[in-house]
C-alpha cells in the first residue's frame, strides 16, 4: 500500500470515496501508539473502507510559554509510520489551510469540564483543541474518528462536543499504548535525559499502585460478600485483612482505608517520594474523576472513573491515565 500525502482540502475531497472512512488525528511525531490508533482504523474501516491520517500542529491549542516552535515535525517519519501502519492517505495541511483567514473569530467552547484538570493548567486549551477537531472532522468526514484514551479528558471532550452538537460521526477510544518500563507513549518522550526518564516512570507506577489498592478492595468485597453473615463473617474478614495487608502492607500502611481515598492515597504515596528524586517530579495534579464531567467522585461513587496524573520533569510536561470500575456488581 502507498500512502499519499495531500496538502490541502481540495485534494482531500476530490478523492473517490470507497466503503467507510476511518480518520485519526495527530500533530505528527508519529510513535506506535499512533500507529496502534491507525491499525485499528483500518480494522475498523476494513479491506474496502479507507483511513485517513490527520497531522496538523494546531497552534490554538497552545498557551504562552508552551512548545509550540519547538513540537517535533517529521512528516517523512511520519509519512512511512503511517504507511507500515495501513493507512490510505496522510493530510497535512498547512495553518493558512485549516485558518485562512488567520485566527478564527468564532471558537467552540469546552465548557466547564474544559475548564478542569488539564484546563486549568492550560487555560483555552481545550477551546483551541475542540475548535480544530471540529473543523477537521468537517474538512475530513468521516464515518469514525479515533482517539488515544491516554488524553482521556481530550477523549471526553470530543464525545460531548459530537454528542451536544449532532456531529455524524462516531468517536472510538484506542487503550493506551505503553514502553517496555510502563511510561506511556507520547511525542514528548524525546525531551527527557535518561535521569529525567526514571524519575517520569513515577506517574505510570503512580497509576498503577492506586490501581492495585483498588484491585485489593475490590477483591475484599468479593470475599466478603461471600461470606455469610455471622461471627464466623467477621473472623473471616479479619483474616483476610491481615492476609491482604501484609502482601500489600506499603500502601496498606500508608493509604486512607476504603474507596476512592484509598486509591488517591496509594497513587500519592509514589509521587511524593518521586517529588524527592534528582531531577524532582514537580506535580500538577492528580485526580479520580468521573469520566462524564471529569469532576472528582466520592467515596460512595460507584461506576466508572478515570485516575489521572499531570506533572514536570525538567522542562517536559507529561500525563497519563488509567480507568478503574467502583462497585462492580454482586
Amino acid at each position: 500500500m502507498t500512502t499519499t500525502l495531500l496538502r490541502t482540502a481540495d485534494e482531500l475531497h476530490a478523492r473517490v470515496r470507497r466503503g467507510s472512512r476511518a480518520v485519526v488525528m495527530t500533530m505528527g511525531a508519529l510513535h506506535e501508539g499512533h500507529a496502534t490508533l491507525i491499525r485499528a482504523a483500518r480494522e475498523i474501516a476494513g479491506p474496502e473502507g479507507e483511513v485517513v491520517v490527520t497531522v496538523f500542529v494546531n497552534p490554538l491549542q497552545f498557551g504562552a510559554g508552551e512548545d509550540l516552535d519547538r513540537y517535533p515535525r517529521t512528516l517523512d517519519a511520519d509519512l512511512k509510520i503511517a504507511e507500515e501502519a495501513g493507512a490510505d492517505a496522510v493530510f497535512a495541511p498547512f495553518v493558512d489551510e485549516v485558518y485562512p483567514g488567520g485566527d478564527p473569530q468564532v471558537r467552540l467552547s469546552a465548557g466547564p469540564m474544559g475548564e478542569r484538570l488539564e484546563g486549568a493548567v492550560r487555560p483555552g486549551h481545550f477551546d483551541g483543541m475542540l475548535t480544530v477537531v471540529a473543523k477537521l472532522l468537517h474538512l475530513t468526514r468521516p464515518d469514525t474518528a479515533l482517539f488515544g484514551q491516554k488524553d482521556a479528558q481530550q477523549l471526553a471532550l470530543v464525545r460531548r462536543m459530537v454528542r451536544d452538537l449532532n456531529f455524524g460521526v462516531e468517536i472510538v477510544g484506542v487503550p493506551t499504548v505503553r514502553e517496555e518500563d510502563g511510561l506511556a507513549l507520547s511525542s514528548r518522550n524525546r525531551y527527557l535525559s535518561p535521569e529525567e526518564r526514571r524519575t517520569a516512570l513515577a506517574l505510570s507506577q503512580a497509576l498503577f499502585a492506586g490501581r492495585d489498592r483498588h484491585a485489593a478492595q475490590e477483591a475484599l468485597r468479593a470475599r466478603a460478600r461471600e461470606v455469610p453473615a455471622t461471627r464466623a463473617r467477621a473472623e473471616a474478614l479479619s483474616a483476610i485483612g491481615e492476609s491482604r495487608a501484609a502482601a500489600d502492607a506499603h500502601a496498606v500502611a500508608k493509604a486512607v482505608p476504603g474507596g476512592p481515598a484509598a486509591v488517591r492515597a496509594a497513587a500519592r504515596l509514589v509521587l511524593d517520594e518521586a517529588a524527592r528524586l534528582q531531577p524532582p517530579l514537580v506535580l500538577d495534579y492528580l485526580a479520580l474523576v468521573d469520566p462524564s464531567d471529569f469532576t472528582d467522585i466520592e467515596d460512595d461513587f460507584t461506576g466508572e472513573a478515570v485516575l489521572a496524573v499531570a506533572a514536570r520533569v525538567g522542562t517536559t510536561r507529561l500525563i497519563d491515565n488509567l480507568p478503574l470500575t467502583f462497585g462492580a456488581a454482586s
